[in-house]
């Protein structure tokens, strides 16, 4: 598939990385994080499932004690629920353990299990976004979704996806993740793509395309962005996997900046729709020559293969020059819009274009 660079079909990343999950910026406040919370506490409460009637009724009197504050509600509920898994029996309410004086020491990958399942059971993850600007115009035509976990310990998205992966729930926590964008996405303005994360195992995981299709997005609005390289000898499984979304509309990025020439083979053997920068690339560009070289020869590479390149974690005007004057046509990062989990922030990131631009959506396809 080619795409017509002025259409831009591109999504970026965050200063840490395209394919990085982002630290929730503090100025967003409270309020960016109480709508999602409240929606996470409404679904799980609207639940019949009998073997989680307790669990239910201890959320309920939870919220009923703290109604203006999901976010404490669903922290208080994923500590208890934490307990309950780490005493290695979920059906045990807290009142009932509190005469136990001496549990057996946890085993640290049980613990990091008991937490995970914890997670996946309770869906206690959001979604935020983070506009992709089309440059030198300026206007908002993609966000990223990254992933929030309402947990009491100050862990980092990234921290969590690691610790799933080491027991074995990488996948299910990337589905639980994806699942959550996907019903996110809903409220994005809809001449947006979506770029979303995955690593190249969940990429190709069968479950993947029933997701998707039944995401109610046009796929020609998804972006799968490659987190993470793909082994050389996964190659042949991957293309297989993807090749029937593809020929839908989906499109797939890939990071410009892996280890030695593993991204030159990933370009080579994927023919990616996107080739991102991020900011090993970035950093410095605007007055360092062998930055400004690596990153041509990127851009050569993109023609080559018919896809188009994008600066990620811009964040200074001088960056934003640099990236501009060498020819990207879009870019991301903290100069240019923080990640946030309101849709009344994702809707005002077009505000302004929109009661200048022309009418119509932005066409996103070549």
């Amino acid at each position: 598939m080619s795409w017509d660079e002025n259409a831009l079909p591109l999504t970026t990343s965050t200063p840490t990385g395209w394919g990085a999950q982002a630290a929730l910026p503090g100025d967003m406040g409270e309020m960016t994080v109480r709508w999602q919370a409240r929606q996470i506490i409404t679904e799980l409460l609207a639940e019949s499932d009998p073997a989680t009637e307790w669990t239910r009724t201890q959320l309920r009197a939870l919220d009923e004690a703290h109604p203006e504050n999901p976010e404490h509600v669903l922290l208080e509920h994923l500590t208890a629920t934490t307990e309950l898994a780490n005493a290695g029996n979920g059906a045990i309410p807290v009142m009932e353990r509190v005469k136990v004086t001496a549990p057996e020491p946890v085993p640290f990958t049980r613990r990091s299990r008991n937490r995970i399942e914890a997670i996946l059971a309770d869906r206690m993850l959001m979604t935020a976004f983070q506009p992709i600007r089309r440059i030198p115009e300026g206007e908002v035509i993609g966000v990223e979704a990254l992933t929030r976990f309402v947990s009491d310990d100050g862990a980092s998205a990234d921290h969590w996806f690691s610790e799933a992966e080491s027991v074995g729930l990488g996948t299910d926590l990337e589905l639980a993740a994806l699942h959550r964008a996907l019903s996110a996405a809903q409220a994005v303005p809809g001449h947006m793509f979506i770029a979303l994360n995955l690593t190249p195992a969940t990429c190709a995981d069968p479950r993947i395309p029933g997701l998707l299709e039944h995401s109610r997005l046009a796929m020609d609005r998804i972006v799968i962005d490659l987190n993470g390289a793909v082994p050389a000898d996964h190659y042949a499984t991957l293309t297989a996997a993807i090749a029937p979304l593809r020929r839908r509309g989906l499109r797939i990025a890939v990071n410009g900046a892996e280890v030695g020439f593993t991204s030159m083979d990933q370009v080579l053997e994927l023919h990616p729709d996107i080739i991102k920068l991020d900011r090993s690339f970035i950093a410095g560009i605007e007055s360092s020559p062998g930055q400004r070289l690596r990153a041509a020869a990127m851009n050569e590479l993109a023609r080559h293969v018919d896809a188009v390149i994008g600066a990620q974690g811009i964040e200074t005007q001088e960056e934003l020059d640099a990236v501009t004057e060498l020819g990207m046509v879009a870019a991301q990062g903290y100069l240019l819009g923080r990640p946030s989990v309101h849709p009344l922030d994702w809707n005002a990131w077009i505000r302004s274009e929109s009661e200048s631009a022309a009418t119509g959506p932005i066409t996103i396809l070549g």
